[in-house]
């Protein structure tokens, strides 16, 4: 990209005597009880009440979260009360995440030792009403709820694709043929590759990512809700599409240094 405009007990009290009722029928016959040292026999157990039953807490557990848009790892660390924080939590999933703790993409699936037990589950009594089914809710609810659900692939076919739908969304033009074409000629695919020696870099601003994006011109035509991390694909991409829309008309009509 030229440099121009880039931006969770039974008791045995021991007695020496005690009194036990037998049942004769209508009435009581009472016994005295000499010499007894346990009331071992004299009265069957009776259950604990349910509500003062209580669950040992569950250990923690290691398991796997997929990143959505707009996480960080220490969101994540502080969300699963991970021991560690996010240094850890990096630690833990170095070979999936790379060598930027601070890029990790939507789909990313990242291994975490929580320190959060799951919550026990409550013990059923007679009294006990059943649950209440959740309130249905509302349709734009719903719907903003599917569409936050999409996952992409974290690779550069994952990352058009997520680029082209927050596009479409800003109304910037594209296709995934001129977004790649243009890729694989600026950064051969390389979401980390720097530009240190052509002139944007003699000037102090490198290009950087993907589309070979100078800090000027990604902070220029940054687009919402994405990244503000030029090195970030999917923030790198839609900067450059909707710079290259300004100028050129689209992306598409890229086909050199721009």
């Amino acid at each position: 990209m030229a440099a121009r405009g880039k931006h969770r007990r039974t008791r045995t009290s021991p007695l020496t005597r005690g009194i036990v009722a037998v049942g004769t029928g209508g009435a009581a016959l009472t016994l005295p009880l000499l010499g007894a040292t346990h009331a071992s026999a004299a009265e069957p157990q009776s259950a604990p009440a349910a509500h003062s039953v209580k669950q040992a807490a569950q250990p923690a557990k290691s398991r796997t979260y997929t990143v959505v848009k707009g996480d960080s790892l220490a969101h994540i660390a502080d969300k699963y009360d991970i021991s560690g924080g996010w240094k850890q939590l990096y630690k833990d999933n170095r070979a999936a995440v790379g060598d930027n703790p601070k890029l990790i993409h939507p789909g990313l699936k990242l291994k975490v030792n929580t320190a959060k037990a799951d919550a026990p589950k409550k013990t059923a009594t007679k009294s006990s009403a059943p649950a209440k089914p959740a309130a249905k809710p509302a349709g734009g609810v719903a719907q903003a709820t599917q569409a936050s659900a999409k996952t992409y692939a974290n690779n550069l076919d994952g990352w058009i694709r997520e680029s082209l739908d927050i596009m479409a969304q800003q109304g910037i033009p594209g296709s995934y043929d001129g977004i790649y074409r243009n890729v694989m000629r600026e950064s051969s695919g390389n979401p980390q590759a720097i530009n240190n020696w052509d002139s944007n870099a003699a000037a102090g601003t490198p290009s950087k990512g993907l589309l070979q994006v100078i800090d000027p011109t990604f902070a220029a035509y940054h687009v919402p809700g994405t990244s503000f991390d030029p090195y970030d694909p999917v923030a790198n991409i839609t900067a450059a599409c909707n710079y290259a829309a300004d100028r050129y008309g689209s992306i598409d009509n890229v086909n050199g240094p721009y």
